[in-house]
């Protein structure tokens, strides 16, 4: 949310089964997917070094968040075995993949690898 109008910011939205395909898929931007769930504490601590991340990268990469334990299919499609799971999406298709929680320097210097490869 924007500190200054509180608008939402285009570059860091929630998903679902019903809208990722609309927000993530069809992204003309590089997405950064965060699967997560409330009750992971490795969760909560990530959350805002990817938001940090977003913010940073704004305009250049899309953070979408979805929490697994709404959103089954895409738990199941993605096969999470373990929260938080962050996938980079480029034209609609995965391209890299990590599982665990990481602080900001190096989820940002993991998304500037990938988008560069």
């Amino acid at each position: 949310m924007c500190a200054t109008c509180k608008a939402a910011l285009p570059w860091i939205v929630d998903a679902g089964d019903d809208t990722f395909a609309e927000v993530a898929e069809h992204s003309s931007t590089p997405v950064l997917v965060d699967l997560w769930a409330p009750w992971c504490e490795p969760c909560r601590m990530v959350g805002p070094a990817l938001e940090q991340v977003a913010r940073e990268l704004a305009g250049g990469v899309k953070l979408v968040k979805v929490n697994v334990d709404t959103a089954p299919r895409l738990s199941r499609r993605f096969a999470v075995q373990a929260v938080p799971t962050l996938l980079l999406l480029k034209d609609g298709e995965v391209v890299a993949r990590q599982a665990g929680a990481a602080p900001a320097p190096v989820l940002r210097r993991w998304v500037d690898q990938q988008l560069a490869a």
